[in-house]
């Protein structure tokens, strides 16, 4: 069957309370004044990925659990206005949302909302198997319930990737997505020693690719047991926001990749719209587009620093 779909999106989708606070931790105090002030917008992991990859000309399409109330309208009005094909499966428990602070220099503390999810949610399979069969590659967040589509995905033959965000190498929730991906995307932020955990995901996974982001530092990246460091991309504006940056990198990365580029310029791309990300306000929503990215791109490509 012909694809229809260059990345389906599973998981993901939610709504964000951003509230800027004069510093993480906040200080403890009766009260704080607030500016610019505290701002309710959709957009979380996955929402971002697939604005990021549908603003780079990638076919996408998402699919998550959303509820009937006034964060799934904000959900499906984003897909809306920045022309994202959504399939919202009904979500009793409402739809995902989170309150991040913001503290000066961009960095954020996420709470999420556990009631807004339950144990027996799941995708329903015949949707999961009708998107993968027209899709080429598929994107899969790491909230519930989307570990259980995992196996309906590889079934249907789909590429996966996934993004483990701050996982410590150890905490077996991340494992199903982990070992099930040909591309995995982590932060490097909980790690003591991201190389050992980016191999034993490469070992014991189906991972040919493992992307380890480290913010200002760079990224590492292990393609087919080659590591290779990466440097960060010098921010094309001031750095306001840290939130959404990983998810930029991601999409950008699969933009590069699912266009035949080698690994080291796809994580090259990563990097330019990682940093891009960070220029956009925690109360907006915004993605890198082709000419941008390929702009940025266009500098000196990393060197290797160890192989195996």
């Amino acid at each position: 069957m012909t694809a229809e779909i260059d990345v389906l999106v599973l998981g993901g989708a939610g709504v964000d309370t951003i509230v800027h606070v004069p510093e993480l931790p906040v200080p403890l105090a009766d009260s704080h004044m607030i500016r610019p002030g505290i701002v309710t917008r959709a957009g979380q992991s996955g929402d971002f990925v697939a604005l990021g990859t549908s603003a780079l000309g990638l076919r996408t399409h998402h699919l998550d659990l959303i509820g009937d109330d006034h964060e799934g309208d904000l959900v499906r009005a984003l897909h809306r206005d920045h022309g994202i094909a959504l399939t919202a499966v009904p979500q009793p428990c409402g739809t995902k949302r989170a309150v991040n602070l913001v503290g000066p220099d961009g960095r954020r503390l996420s709470l999420y909302d556990a009631t807004r999810w339950a144990e027996t949610d799941r995708l329903p399979e015949d949707t999961v198997r009708s998107l993968a069969a027209v899709s080429r590659h598929a994107h899969v967040v790491i909230t519930q319930p989307c570990a259980q589509a995992l196996p309906l995905l590889r079934q249907a033959g789909v590429t996966i990737s996934t993004d483990l965000h701050d996982w410590d190498g150890a905490n077996p929730y991340h494992e199903p997505f982990a070992f099930a991906a040909d591309v995995v995307f982590l932060s490097a932020a909980a790690l003591t020693d991201p190389e050992a955990t980016m191999r034993r995901i490469a070992e014991r996974g189906r991972a040919r690719i493992v992307v380890a982001t480290a913010g200002a530092e760079g990224a590492f990246l292990l393609a087919d047991g080659d590591m290779t460091r990466l440097p960060a991309a010098e921010p094309p504006a001031p750095v306001v926001d840290s939130n959404g940056a990983g998810d930029a990198f991601a999409a950008a990365f699969l933009h590069g990749w699912l266009g035949g580029e080698p690994p080291r310029h796809c994580a090259r791309l990563g990097a330019v719209a990682g940093a891009y990300a960070c220029t956009v306000p925690s109360t907006r929503v915004a993605a890198i587009g082709p000419r941008a990215l390929l702009a940025g791109a266009a500098e000196p490509a990393p060197g290797r620093v160890s192989g195996a």
